[in-house]
């Protein structure tokens, strides 16, 4: 069970670098504009893909040693459990389904967003909300599933705070504003650096 969980803290690890190092690097795209699928998008898409199937796997699969990491036996490890697997499935298939261009990503993609979109798109919009509801959903499972009040507290509050991201993200999103990429950003590194210091307390025996 520890391999497992200390592939999941990595896998939360290399996809939060994956996408700042990708997004800094990448030609047309604005970081602070372009949300982290874009980067899925272009002849450097694959990277992004990559990141998205290889971090949603190892997450998907920490999330079954996570009942046994926990000590406190409570009922709630369960959910906590489902909850993070839920979060690494969407994470991997939303590298299936890729997002249409738009906002100006890729150089020569509409500037806006397209009236009408394609299924793949929507299918990867479904899976976002299952990916930025299902983050903080197990941090605020995880303050009532853990034993010790620090790490009570702190899921609970990164939950509240995820979530509280989730909510701007997406009134940003819809309103297309210019900083919709750094709040996604900042959302997404605040949610997997909670989960990944999970897991790896988890492996070191310290839930």
């Amino acid at each position: 069970m520890i391999p497992m969980l200390w592939a999941g803290a990595a896998g939360c690890l290399l996809f939060v670098v994956v996408f700042l190092v990708d997004g800094l690097t990448r030609p047309g795209y604005d970081p602070l504009r372009h949300p982290v699928s874009a980067l899925a998008l272009g002849p450097r898409g694959w990277i992004q893909t990559v990141d998205f199937l290889v971090c949603g796997l190892l997450v998907a699969v920490s999330s079954v040693a996570v009942p046994w990491a926990v000590s406190s036996g409570s009922w709630a490890v369960w959910p906590l459990s489902a909850a993070i697997g839920l979060f690494g499935v969407g994470l991997l298939l939303s590298g299936v389904f890729r997002m249409d261009p738009m906002w100006g990503y890729p150089p020569g993609a509409p500037e806006g967003t397209p009236e009408e979109t394609g299924r793949a798109h929507r299918i990867h919009d479904n899976l976002g909300a299952v990916v930025f509801f299902s983050l903080p959903a197990a941090a605020l499972i995880a303050a009532f599933a853990l034993q010790d009040p620090v790490w009570r507290w702190g899921s609970g509050v990164t939950g509240v705070v995820v979530g509280a991201g989730t909510l701007v993200f997406a009134n940003a999103w819809e309103k297309e504003a210019p900083n919709a990429g750094l709040i996604q950003r900042v959302t997404l590194i605040i949610g997997l650096g909670w989960l990944g210091l999970l897991l790896g307390a988890g492996a070191l025996g310290a839930l």
